[in-house]
């Protein structure tokens, strides 16, 4: 070990220079930037308090001894999974301590770092206890579940059946004489398998069980099962649970204990299904109550939003480490002795990596606007006023997909934007991308969620001229007739960043193709058939529809005073470059449409790279304003001060196979093979 100590000094020594000229490089790009960038921070926070709040957390985590993460890579799954849980209770700790507020709570988690059976506890539990109990219940376990005196987890995903949850098969059969249900899993098909948190840690499940009573089959309701003692932990009678295994990536998502789950004639009160929709009485009479059906969409709104805004939290984190290590890293093109060129300044790596920051700008403010729709869908709801229900449940639906799609894809491109070193776990993004790919699946499969979409688009169509016109999100679809007849009048290349110009060519898009589509269906012998027919031709339907609102969204959040020296003058550069981008990427569709000519695809690509040209001497500065601390990046690629070598260099020197300079096995299996002596060894062992 001493002469790795050696070998380390010597580097710092020889390499001090590099270092220097390395921090240097991030502290010029800085003194570059054309805008405020602590007033682009209080836009990326949402405001002043939650920019403090942020910032607060941050500090504390960071400061926190029992919070590092220095050695989470080279854990097993034990001892991760021991390490989340002391985690996760000396935050629980410190939130008593501080008796910091739900909204300081759920900051501090997120800047822990660390996913566990908390998230799941907070974010999924007790918004559904919240949204489908009735009064009565919600007294009984709200305080229970605040208090942690149980934890729970969400058991709706079987092993046969995800997203398509009328098709569940766990049962839960009423019996008059106990008064109560009793739960089973029929099949090895209805084992519940995914669960956040079963898998070690939660006393309670939300399950969701086919309601039989008198004979007959109610469909899926959600009950409250209690798994494990809350004296001894260990598994009720009847119960089977565990955890489901290691999943994807090294760490990654492995810190939370999802689990499978499986009843044998698990007997629960009456009173622990969920009553705020239906009920039951004691003599088994199924009963709806007088609470709309549709309020229950509600929790779903806000699941979805808080995905899109995990999205660009995510994005934005992939990107900062891929900007700042693009500005330090220099490859070829020297000249007279000059140092060689920084990798941000070749049009290939800004063709891939500014779109990428721009769509993290475009996320959070699609976050922003999905929580006031939220608000005012709740507010129409509360007044019995559905009306808005099925293009918000579209919208919504679609946006998820997209926004996680992309932002997977998006992480995987900055980790091949790094380079080799991108794929080091110590560059953050491997273990970035793990975390994150889940929510490709989860919540609804992204396919599925655009072909709701793509029905939604296609009903809208239907009852055009029927006097029922299109609203929210869809109401462009009301002028479809100039839509597919008028072909777009740009004729030089700064027509491209006419909002209105951009506006009209994404309408245009979405309209001609779902217009496509409903001429396809319309042509089949029945609709199920035309529609599973076009159903490749649908998903790009829908996605047009849905990246017509991210565009129109951003463009409305530019609408409004954003104050700050060039703050605005940025984000509309950023706001171009993300609709430009998706012409160019999607120059298919346009031309295939007709909307757009070859020459027309042509200027848009030559506008686009003017605007990377005006990105590129504030990029540094725009992945600044996300206000992520070293700490929460995680990375020696991204590093604020741009130290990466030395960083490292030291990161390689903590794993536990340079402990010695000679490795284990080297007697066994590699003296041997060295001195010509392996069968002789072998035979030995």
């Amino acid at each position: 070990m001493r002469s790795l100590l050696i070998s380390k000094a010597l580097f710092i020594a020889l390499h001090l220079g590099g270092c220097k000229m390395e921090m240097k490089t991030l502290a010029q790009e800085r003194s570059k930037a054309e805008f405020d960038v602590e007033a682009m921070k209080v836009v990326w926070a949402g405001g002043e308090a939650s920019l403090r709040l942020n910032q607060r957390m941050a500090e504390l985590v960071a400061n926190d001894p029992e919070f590092q993460k220095d050695s989470r890579v080279m854990q097993t799954r034990s001892e991760l999974l021991k390490d989340t849980f002391r985690k996760a209770a000396h935050a629980w700790e410190l939130i008593n301590k501080l008796h910091f507020t739900e909204e300081e709570a759920r900051c501090l988690r997120k800047h822990i770092d660390q996913p566990s059976y908390a998230d799941l506890h907070w974010g999924v539990f007790i918004p559904a206890i919240k949204g489908q109990a009735t009064d009565a219940q919600q007294k009984k376990w709200l305080p229970l579940a605040y208090s942690q005196a149980i934890i729970g987890c969400y058991a709706q995903t079987e092993l046969g059946h995800g997203s398509n949850v009328q098709r569940l098969e766990t049962t839960a059969t009423f019996e008059p004489s106990t008064d109560g249900f009793i739960v089973n899993t029929p099949t090895i098909a209805a084992t519940k398998w995914w669960p956040g948190g079963l898998g070690k840690v939660s006393t309670h499940a939300i399950v969701h069980a086919r309601l039989l009573t008198n004979g007959k089959d109610y469909g899926i309701h959600a009950f409250i099962v209690q798994i494990r003692s809350l004296e001894d932990h260990q598994p009720l009678p009847g119960i089977t649970v565990a955890d489901i295994g290691t999943k994807f990536g090294s760490r990654a998502y492995n810190s939370v204990d999802n689990g499978l789950l499986r009843f044998n004639n698990v007997h629960i009160p009456r009173e622990n299904m969920l009553m705020r929709l239906a009920t039951v009485t004691k003599e088994g009479k199924y009963v709806h109550s007088n609470v709309p059906t549709q309020l229950a969409y509600g929790a779903m709104v806000n699941v979805r939003k808080s995905i899109v805004m995990d999205a660009s939290y995510s994005l934005a984190r992939a990107v900062t480490i891929a900007v700042r290590y693009s500005a330090v890293r220099r490859q070829f093109g020297v000249q007279d002795g000059q140092p060689e060129m920084q990798v941000l300044d070749y049009m290939t790596q800004q063709s891939r990596l500014f779109p990428l920051l721009a769509t993290a700008y475009a996320y959070r403010f699609l976050g922003q606007w999905m929580s006031s729709l939220y608000s005012d869908t709740m507010a129409c709801f509360e007044n019995n006023d559905f009306s808005t229900l099925p293009e918000v449940h579209a919208c919504t639906a679609g946006l998820k997909s997209i926004a996680t799609s992309t932002t997977a894809d998006g992480i995987e491109e900055c980790r091949k934007l790094c380079g080799g070193h991108g794929y080091l776990t110590s560059s953050g993004l491997p273990d970035l991308f793990a975390v994150y790919v889940p929510s490709c699946t989860y919540e609804g499969d992204n396919v599925i969620l655009l072909l709701q979409v793509a029905r939604y688009l296609m009903k809208t169509l239907k009852f055009l001229g029927s006097g029922k016109e299109p609203s929210g999100t869809a109401a462009y679809l009301s002028n479809v007739t100039e839509l597919v007849s008028k072909n777009c009048e740009v004729a030089k290349e700064s027509d491209w960043i006419s909002p209105k110009t951009l506006r009209y060519a994404f309408e245009a898009r979405s309209a001609r193709l779902a217009l496509k589509c409903a001429t396809q269906i319309a042509a089949a012998s029945t609709q199920d058939e035309g529609f599973s027919e076009a159903s490749c031709e649908l998903l790009g339907a829908s996605r047009a529809h849905c990246e017509l609102i991210i565009v129109t969204r951003f463009m409305g959040a530019l609408e409004r005073e954003i104050p700050g020296r060039g703050v605005k003058n940025q984000l509309q550069i950023l706001c171009n470059i993300y609709a430009l981008s998706l012409v160019t990427t999607r120059a298919g569709d346009f031309l295939m449409t007709g909307y757009l000519s070859p020459e027309q695809v042509e200027l848009a690509k030559s506008q686009l790279r003017d605007l990377f040209k005006k990105v590129r001497h504030n990029a540094v500065s725009l992945v600044d304003a996300f206000d992520y601390t070293d700490f929460y990046l995680g990375s020696s690629l991204g590093r604020y001060d741009g130290n990466v070598y030395e960083s490292l260099y030291n990161e390689a020197l903590k794993d536990p196979t340079n402990a010695s300079a000679v490795t284990e096995g080297y007697t066994e299996f590699i003296r041997p093979i060295l001195k010509q002596q392996l069968g002789t060894s072998m035979s030995r062992l």
